[in-house]
């Protein structure tokens, strides 16, 4: 979705204005800015929103059932980003929005039943169902404090289109990755992707417990793959294949007025140089990935300092992933639940998964009154998402080890679970869900600190390492070596 300006804009410069007459009028125009009041001041750089929606009424029977597109559109949107282009253009940060994400609707018309709406609570996707582009525009901009210069939205269509048109994309990962949802199977190892395959990598919510925040992270690999391979397979250098790509994504991309051809190059005579190493991709910071909201139900919260530092940084146009810059930390616990950890050692273990995207149930296996409630308490300080309602296992007489059960989907999370309880038996349950169920034994000495693998070690740039969400990264640590 991203690299739908990036390969536009790249091509620009090296084609020129000739190429790019009458590419500019196949794009949908929408008028998001009209009416608003009240925006926030502009910075430095320029601003881009661009949104996915899960429009799918030009997917065709057999796509549908190869790619598990089945069902209605919500008319919303599946994703959300970001994105700003530093003043000297040499840079573009890339930030994801959970589309969970609590937020303050503000006032408006509903589009669809003409009601007027007074300000409430919402999750962000909803803002687009309620009043398009416009109000999605003004909703980003009241969370962030970030003025939206330019609005653009893709569909399943135009994605997957684009991805073919490139020649695909290659992905690589370090552990199978299986979603009987989406569909998604791939082996460990280095894959080409084409563009259902992509589109079925970039919805994946089930490979494990991360949910949302993962597949947030497997669409910034997926950009940057993008940009790779848009930057070094030719696509920049055949003028033919270049206008096969730009026609692609332009005969299906929804654009704000103002961005038109004039737009296109003037940013393209500045980016010529544009690689993934120029890219570099941030999920905003979490505070509470499961924020009970009555009539809504679980949102995500963001850590609010944090994310106000992250966009700060934007407005003031400073990198993210340099020395000197501020970039966003990786989800902390909730106030409630910061007390240090029971029975936390000094250095916390690395972890593939980011605590705070583990959802855990909690049963006492015992006969020690409140060991689960402690458990509970304990886990949750350290960053997991626990139910915070600890049961009583009937079943169990004094069960002396820790048991953690979960569904093999979700493997990597139940690893870095296990990491915070050493010792620990892993019982996989197919079919259980994303919600893993750890009935603590008498062997239970407390909860290890844990903290999640800066990205890229171990496993490699290119591995499927599961680093934090809300960890800034260049493109080029997160594509194929």
């Amino acid at each position: 979705m991203a690299t739908t300006l990036s390969v536009v804009v790249l091509a620009a410069g090296g084609f020129g204005h000739a190429l790019f007459t009458g590419l500019d009028t196949s794009l949908t125009r929408v008028d998001p800015f009209k009416d608003m009041k009240n925006r926030p001041q502009g910075g430095h750089g320029l601003n881009f929103l661009l949104v996915g929606t899960d429009e799918r009424a030009r997917i065709t029977p057999e796509e549908r059932r190869a790619y598990r597109l089945g069902g209605e559109s919500c008319h919303c949107t599946d994703t959300v980003m970001l994105v700003h282009l530093s003043e000297d253009r040499d840079r573009a940060s890339v930030v994801s929005l959970p589309r969970d994400s609590y937020a303050e609707m503000p006032e408006h018309t509903d589009l669809t039943t003409g009601k007027l709406h007074h300000a409430h609570p919402v999750k962000l996707n909803a803002a687009y169902a309620e009043g398009g582009p416009g109000l999605t525009v003004r909703t980003v901009e009241a969370m962030t404090g970030v003025k939206i210069d330019h609005y653009l939205e893709v569909d399943f269509t135009s994605f997957m289109r684009t991805v073919d048109a490139v020649g695909g994309v290659r992905i690589c990962t370090t552990s199978p990755m299986k979603d009987p949802y989406s569909g998604l199977d791939l082996p460990a190892g280095t894959h080409e992707l084409d563009g259902g395959q992509a589109l079925q990598y970039v919805r994946s919510r089930h490979v494990d417990g991360a949910a949302d925040l993962g597949r947030m992270q497997r669409q910034q690999k997926f950009v940057a793959a993008l940009v790779d391979r848009v930057t070094s397979g030719g696509v920049l250098l055949n003028p033919v294949r270049f206008r096969e790509v730009a026609t692609t994504m332009l005969s299906s991309v929804r654009a704000d007025q103002g961005f038109g051809t004039e737009q296109l190059l003037s940013l393209a005579k500045a980016m010529r140089g544009f690689t993934p190493a120029s890219s570099e991709f941030v999920s905003v910071p979490i505070g509470d990935a499961g924020f009970q909201v009555k009539g809504i139900g679980s949102t995500v919260k963001w850590d609010a300092a944090k994310a106000q530092k992250l966009f700060q940084s934007l407005r003031e146009d400073h990198p993210l992933t340099t020395a000197g810059a501020t970039p966003a930390s990786p989800p902390a616990p909730s106030a409630s639940s910061a007390a240090p950890a029971e029975g936390a050692r000094p250095g916390a273990v690395a972890v593939e998964v980011a605590p705070s995207t583990v959802r855990v149930q909690v049963y006492n296996g015992t006969h020690t009154a409140g060991l689960g409630a402690r458990a509970d308490a304990a886990l949750r300080a350290t960053g997991f998402d626990t139910t915070r309602d600890p049961q009583t296992r009937q079943s169990t007489h004094n069960q002396a080890g820790t048991v953690i059960a979960y569904d093999p989907h979700w493997d990597r999370s139940a690893r870095t679970l296990a990491a915070a309880l050493p010792g620990a038996t892993l019982q996989p349950v197919a079919g259980q869900g994303a919600t893993l169920q750890v009935t603590v034994g008498a062997d239970y000495r407390g909860v290890t600190p844990v903290r999640v693998r800066e990205a890229g070690a171990g496993s490699g740039s290119g591995a499927d390492s599961g680093a934090g969400a809300s960890e800034a990264v260049r493109g080029d640590q997160v594509v194929c070596p």
